[in-house]
Parts: C-alpha cells; structure tokens; sequence
C-alpha cells in the first residue's frame, strides 16, 4: 500500500470514527435531551448512515477517502459481527439454527423462482435477474460479486445489482424492526425475521440494533446475526447451482473456498467462549462472576460500537446520484422480489415457528 493510499484509508477510518461518536452524541441528545426518555429510543445507526449519506452527497471531495470506507465496511463490519457472537451460547444456536433453516430455505427458493419468472416482463437481462436474485436471497453484494464472474455479468449489470439491494435493503433496516414489532410478540420470531429477509449482513445487523435499541430486547440482535450467517454459507450450494444453470457449457466454476464466509466461524468462536465461560464461571464467587458479566458486557458494547463505525462507512459509501442514472425496469423487479421474501418469511415463521 503506497503513502498516498494508506493515507487515505486512516483518514477514512478517523471520520467514520468520528461519526460513529457524534451519532451516539445526537442519539443520546434527541431521545434523552430533546424527548425525556430515560434511554434514547432512536439507535445511533440512524444517525451515522443519515450523517454519512448528507455528508457524503453534500462533497465530492470525500472519494479519496473511499479506501477507508471500503475498509471499514469489509473489516471493521466483520469484526463487530464476530463480536456478537459473545451474546449467543452453544444451545442457542442449536436452536436459533434448526429454526432459521425452516424460513431461510423458502425465502431462497422463492426469490429465485420469482425473479426467474418476471425478468422477461421487466425486460431485465438473464445475467442482471440472476444477480438480483442472488443478491436478494442469499448476502447482498457479496454474493452478487462471488457469483458476477462465473456468468461473465457485465460491469454495468454488477451495479445495477448492486444499487438494487441497497435501496431495499436499507429501507428495510429502518422499516422492518418496526414491521416486526407489530407482526410478531416473541425475540425468536423476530430475529428469524429480520435475519432472513433483509440483504446485506450489515443491513441485518444495523436493523437488528435498531430494534434492541427502541424496545431494550437485546437477545433479537445475536438471533438475527445467526440467522443472516447461516442464510449467508448457503452462497456455497446456491452460487454454483446458479453459474452452473447459467453456464452449462462453460468450464467457468466458483471457488468454494472465496466464496465462504469465514467471520461466522469467529462468530461461533465467540458463542462457544460464552458458554463455556457461562459453565466454568457458574459456581464461582461474586466478584469472578461480575468480572466475567463485565467482560461479556464490553464485548458486546465493542461489537455495537464497530458497527456504528461500519454503518457510518455505509453512509458515505453510498452515493444518492449514481442512483439517478440507472433504469428503473431492474428495480421493480428488485422491489418484487424483496417484498415477496418479506412476506414469505412473515408467513412461514407465523405459520411453523409462533
């Protein structure tokens, strides 16, 4: 990395930072100052998108920091996530697990299939359905650049995929916790919900401290985290079944192995340091016990921190102008697809899993 570079990568890093600590500022200053709530109803990732987006389209000069960003959003993001594994113990992603399998593998399926069936009436390409559908189903963007060179997709159509599920996806970090509240009364249901049918794995986490932050029901946060991280290591069945579908006389294949979401076995890492801590520490003395609850306390108060940070980076990532110049055709087609993954989960977990 040349001086130039990594210069503009710590800068990048510092107003993310930055950020991060004025939208816990003005969450704490309009929900405690402004509204009298004894805790701030309004989540710090609000703010630090909301500031990131008007910053960020306010300037041009902000893309030299883009290598901070980009940074922020592919590193500091996957460390906030292994973090929130400390909030999990090994029973509970045995049975957070079994059950997302229940609501991810529908919703897959389903965005697949739908998305298959409308292109041609939106007149949206093979190549730029497939990623819409992938990006929808599985993790965003991530799936879409790991399955974008297997079906030779053009540069155009990888952003318009792109944009597709970051519209819908940050419309329903902020929506959905809402949604949720209102639809479903227990943390399974709603973590089930949220993992499983907003796109980015950022988007989930972002929605998922939304929503412990308005209603103080912390445990939704590690169920949805689990819930997105399983839904995301299906890339490895879904990625190559649609290059090879899409390319059967092609001897172009994904690599498993770059594909794979590695941070979930940090993120597991972490479940199993809590519940063996939670085992060991059990019959001990007061004090080991505080200082162990303490430890689990800064663990968790770290991973929402650097999720801020991460959201912040998504913020001035985002760029409201580009959006303008893209066709509106794919969007419809993405907005179906989202809807119907929304609804389909709502379904099924009212169905199998209330």
């Amino acid at each position: 990395m040349n001086n130039t570079k990594l210069k503009s990568t710590i800068s990048g890093i510092m107003l993310c930072l930055i950020t991060a600590l004025l939208a816990i500022y003005l969450s704490d200053l309009v929900g405690m100052g402004l509204l009298g709530f004894e805790k701030s109803p309004l989540s710090p990732i609000i703010f630090a998108i909301l500031l990131g987006l008007i910053i960020n389209n306010m300037t041009v000069e902000l893309i030299k920091l883009e290598p901070g960003f980009k940074f922020c959003i592919k590193y500091v993001l996957k460390l906030g996530i292994i973090f929130l594994g400390i909030r999990l113990s090994l029973l509970d992603f045995v049975q957070y697990g079994s059950n997302s399998l229940i609501v991810i593998i529908p919703c897959i399926l389903s965005s697949i299939i739908i998305i298959t069936l409308l292109k041609d009436k939106f007149d949206v390409s093979e190549n730029l359905s497939l990623l819409i559908a992938v990006g929808t189903s599985i993790c965003g963007a991530t799936a879409i650049v790991a399955l974008a060179p297997s079906i030779n997709a053009k540069k155009t159509e990888i952003t318009y995929a792109i944009a597709n599920i970051t519209v819908f996806g940050l419309l329903a970090m902020f929506f959905y916790p809402f949604i949720a509240n209102n639809v479903f009364s227990n943390d399974l249901s709603i973590g089930l919900f949220l993992g499983s049918s907003i796109h980015e794995t950022a988007q989930v986490a972002g929605s998922g401290l939304i929503y412990a932050e308005q209603y103080s029901r912390q445990d939704v946060v590690g169920i949805a985290m689990l819930t997105k991280l399983v839904r995301n290591t299906l890339m490895v069945i879904v990625i190559p079944y649609l290059a090879h579908r899409s390319l059967s006389n092609n001897n172009t294949k994904p690599n498993v192995s770059t594909i794979f979401p590695y941070f979930i076995i940090g993120f597991i890492v972490f479940g199993l340091v809590r519940t063996f801590g939670d085992y060991y520490f059990l019959n001990q003395n007061d004090s080991v016990i505080n200082n162990w609850n303490l430890i689990i306390h800064y663990i968790k108060q770290s991973a929402e921190f650097l999720l801020i940070i991460a959201m912040a980076a998504i913020g001035y990532n985002t760029n409201l102008k580009y959006f303008k110049k893209l066709g509106i055709k794919p969007f419809y087609l993405g907005f179906i697809a989202a809807s119907m993954v929304g609804l389909i989960s709502i379904s099924i977990i009212g169905l199998l899993i209330v």
